[in-house]
């Protein structure tokens, strides 16, 4: 296997990501014209779980039984590449959005938690869910299938570019995943994407809590110049300082 790439995901940058939905960084990201960077069809086997890694990449191609005789069976690339991922990387697997076979189960698992990874992603199926589930990685997936690797696919190769849920995933590339589903951050503008979702994080919160207070979304959200002006001179002063506002729906 080839090394995995040094990543730019410092502690500091993991806990932004932490902090930011993965809605809000895939807005980002559009923003920015990157559409491709969604995997789509796969969901977490325990809800409301989150998580932040780095990619390392797993490939299984069609099941064919003469590749799978020499392929499938011993130490093959599967079982290498969990044997090895490391501490906050994210373990994504190509299936072509495969759900007739399982990709993993919890054996899998628990080897790639004890080794520290972050997260399994894959657009294939896993078996053993409730085992899987009761493992604590996060593991998303297209769904549950009690049948073995070899009904669909052979385990082919590892660290190299692939294919998930229709987004293309290389070693290092950053993923962040929760309830919304998976979304691929290439490294070099994390921080920014990062920095930008948070603050529009923060100022769709101050939004909401204006249209909880009963005021109209017209001009709110998005804001005009007059709510953008309020909404800058209220987080200037912080929170504890801003004036309470008498102004409501249809005044």
């Amino acid at each position: 296997m080839n090394p995995t790439p040094a990543s730019p995901l410092t502690p500091e940058l993991r806990a932004k990501l932490a902090s930011a939905p993965v809605a809000g960084l895939s807005a980002q990201l559009r923003r920015r014209g990157l559409e491709g960077v969604f995997i789509d069809g796969v969901r977490p086997v325990v809800a409301g779980q989150k998580f932040v890694g780095t990619a390392r990449t797993l490939r299984f191609v069609p099941f064919r039984e003469d590749l799978f005789a020499g392929r499938g069976g011993g130490y093959n690339a599967q079982k290498r590449a969990f044997d090895s991922v490391a501490e906050g990387e994210v373990l994504v697997i190509e299936a072509r959005g495969e759900k007739g076979s399982a990709t993993l189960g919890d054996i899998l698992a628990i080897r790639a938690h004890a080794r520290g990874a972050a997260a399994i992603v894959t657009d294939g199926g896993v078996r053993d869910a409730e085992a899987v589930a009761a493992v604590g990685i996060p593991v998303f997936t297209a769904g549950p299938h009690p049948a073995v690797l070899g009904r669909k696919h052979v385990p082919w190769d590892a660290d190299l570019t692939i294919a998930c849920g229709g987004a293309t995933v290389q070693p290092g590339d950053i993923l962040v995943g929760d309830t919304d589903g998976v979304v691929v951050i290439p490294p070099g503008i994390a921080e920014e994407i990062a920095d930008a979702a948070l603050a529009q994080e923060e100022e769709d919160g101050w939004i909401a809590r204006k249209v909880a207070e009963g005021h109209r979304v017209e001009g709110l959200f998005p804001m005009n110049a007059a709510w953008r002006a309020r909404y800058e001179a209220e987080r200037a002063a912080g929170p504890e300082a801003a004036p309470s506002d008498p102004a409501r729906a249809g005044s």
